[in-house]
């Protein structure tokens, strides 16, 4: 799953990252910043955009992936689209299935109105 999420994670990390002018930085320097100074106090902060799009793009797909753990893992290893599935096929518990089911799109709008509440352009860079 690592590889499968990864560049979901670090592009929009690197299009953020790559739109911050080299003035800033050189200006930190020039106010004497160090190198840790200046990755927590300009880099980190403007890159922010990109690390919240990378979680959300992230964070959906990996709730709902279940097959490459029952197919690696063999189904020892629980995430929350394993316990819906074997609620709904195996336990024939469709009243539980379909209250995490719930749960599971509660979390999911919720993480789409945050992005959607501070990304008014629709570029991932508004905070």
């Amino acid at each position: 799953m690592v590889y499968n999420f990864l560049p979901f994670m670090v592009l929009p990390i690197y299009n953020v990252m790559a739109k911050i002018d080299d003035s800033i930085i050189n200006a930190a320097r020039d106010l004497g910043a160090n190198s840790a100074q200046t990755l927590f106090k300009i880099i980190l902060p403007l890159s922010v955009p990109g690390i919240i799009s990378g979680i959300t793009m992230v964070f959906i797909p990996a709730l709902t992936t279940f097959v490459i753990s029952n197919l690696l893992g063999g189904s020892k290893i629980l995430l929350i689209g394993n316990v819906i599935e074997q609620e709904f096929t195996k336990g024939s518990n469709w009243n539980l299935g379909a209250g995490l089911s719930m749960v599971l799109m509660v979390f999911i709008l919720i993480s789409m109105s945050l992005i959607a509440k501070y990304d008014k352009n629709g570029e991932g860079t508004a905070f």
